[in-house]
């Protein structure tokens, strides 16, 4: 049987005029005997994710003292000892401004997702590193990319591929769980499907539509044209999201529909942040396991970050800059604690994903997740020395358990090694003194 069927077997057939297909169950033929791939030898699916927190550490509190696996948990990355082996830790990687003002908050997390930094707040130089991402792996899921934010606002997002062009985040894991598994979902180990011809009719117009694109553009100036195509990339995107659901997805082993969350509260106050974080993580990791996406940014707190105890409207950002530097401790304790609570959302989060079974491994090990801050220390709004972790081993292609640093060197060699890891054929990457052609070695099996 093994020789004869692949994940893609089916039996067809037709009612009433209508195509219909019948999905087989999982079987251990499905797989190779290694439980390691497809049995046609096809790589089960690889992801990538960004993870953001917003306001940075402290330096001597987060960075670990040796490189190398044999570097000991500091006391901001204490919360990280369960999924300790699955994590890297890069330290030592800044943002070089190329003449330009550092934009507090903003500097740091564009000049980390774009390659450069902005010469002035709005501008977005590039696409941002998961878009190049999903543009190369997100073609063969129903959505190209999911964004995420846990304190309550849509614009809470780093997925932009233009200034007025940005992938809103869901605020709600009930939302986030609706879009996902409500109406449109495709459950791959479902018995029948049919497709549904309100999706045909839609997917018409939008082609109609790109195919005008020539005749308009004949009458555009410079700056229209770009609006344009950055407008007709997301129709694209979104006709490739009706085209996905004409198809039988294949049927995943670990699929399973969760029940829907129930409904809570969304806002900056840090106890709801990690509540709806560890809500949408869940909605998120199973969205994956039913290969719904291949691409995800979760942003746990904004730059600027704005999370606030119960009781007390003073956040996080503002006792950065307000908080005295405790004497006896050598630290602000106030603003620290949220480094701390970040890092706890931050394991729980790298543990929901190593929790579910993949064939012979974990989510995780089929995951590339990037976590990331806008600034080192955020009382001086300082961009070197950024700090960066990464999650999961991408099937295979990775090593972890390690500390690198990068020495003052740009970070943009950090978001050209994801690129090279996720298979896209790229040897530079950067934009004017950012720009390089080194990725960071000691990551790469």
């Amino acid at each position: 049987m093994s020789q004869t069927l692949s994940r893609r077997s089916f039996l067809r057939g037709s009612l009433g005029g209508v195509g219909l297909t019948l999905a087989l169950p999982v079987f251990d033929a499905f797989l190779n005997n290694a439980g390691t791939a497809w049995a046609d030898g096809a790589p089960l699916p690889l992801r990538f994710g960004t993870w953001f927190w917003g306001c940075g550490m402290n330096p001597g509190r987060w960075n670990p003292a040796t490189v190398g696996t044999d570097w000991e948990l500091t006391p901001e990355l204490a919360p990280l000892a369960a999924v300790r082996d699955s994590l890297n830790v890069l330290s030592g990687f800044s943002i070089d401004l190329d003449g330009h003002a550092n934009h507090p908050h903003i500097s740091g997390v564009m000049g980390t997702l774009t390659g450069g930094a902005p010469p002035k707040p709005e501008h977005v130089l590039a696409p941002t590193l998961d878009l190049l991402i999903s543009d190369a792996i997100g073609g063969s899921t129903r959505f190209r990319s999911l964004e995420m934010a846990a304190t309550g606002s849509p614009r809470h997002s780093y997925s932009l591929r233009g200034e007025n062009v940005r992938n809103p985040s869901e605020v709600s894991p009930l939302a986030l769980y609706t879009r996902v598994f409500g109406q449109g979902f495709r459950d791959p180990n479902s018995a029948t499907f049919e497709p549904d011809p309100e999706v045909l009719l839609r997917k018409s117009v939008i082609s109609a539509v790109g195919e005008d694109r020539k005749r308009l553009e004949r009458e555009l100036g410079s700056h229209d044209k770009h609006r344009l195509d950055a407008y007709l990339t997301s129709l694209r995107q979104l006709e490739h999201q009706l085209t996905v659901q004409l198809e039988e997805p294949p049927p995943l082993a670990a699929c399973i529909i969760p029940e829907a969350p129930e409904a809570t509260e969304v806002s900056a106050e840090i106890e709801e942040a990690v509540g709806n974080h560890a809500l949408m993580a869940e909605v998120l990791a199973l969205a994956l396991a039913c290969d719904q996406t291949r691409v995800f940014n979760i942003v746990f707190s904004y730059g600027a970050s704005n999370l606030h105890k119960s009781g007390t409207q003073t956040g996080h950002h503002q006792l950065t800059h307000e908080e005295f530097v405790d004497a006896a401790l050598g630290y602000q304790p106030q603003a620290s604690y949220f480094v701390d609570r970040s890092m706890e959302a931050w394991s729980s989060f790298v543990g929901r994903l190593a929790a579910i079974e993949e064939g012979a491994g974990t989510l995780l090990d089929n995951c590339l997740v990037m976590a990331h801050s806008e600034t080192s220390y955020a009382k001086d709004h300082d961009i070197t020395g950024l700090p960066f972790m990464t999650a999961g081993r991408a099937g295979g292609r990775i090593v972890t358990g390690r500390h690198i640093t990068g020495t003052g060197d740009p970070v943009t060699r950090i978001g050209l090694t994801m690129q090279q890891l996720m298979g896209l054929p790229v040897e530079r990457w950067g934009i004017g003194a950012m720009e390089t052609n080194e990725p960071v070695g000691e990551l790469f099996v």
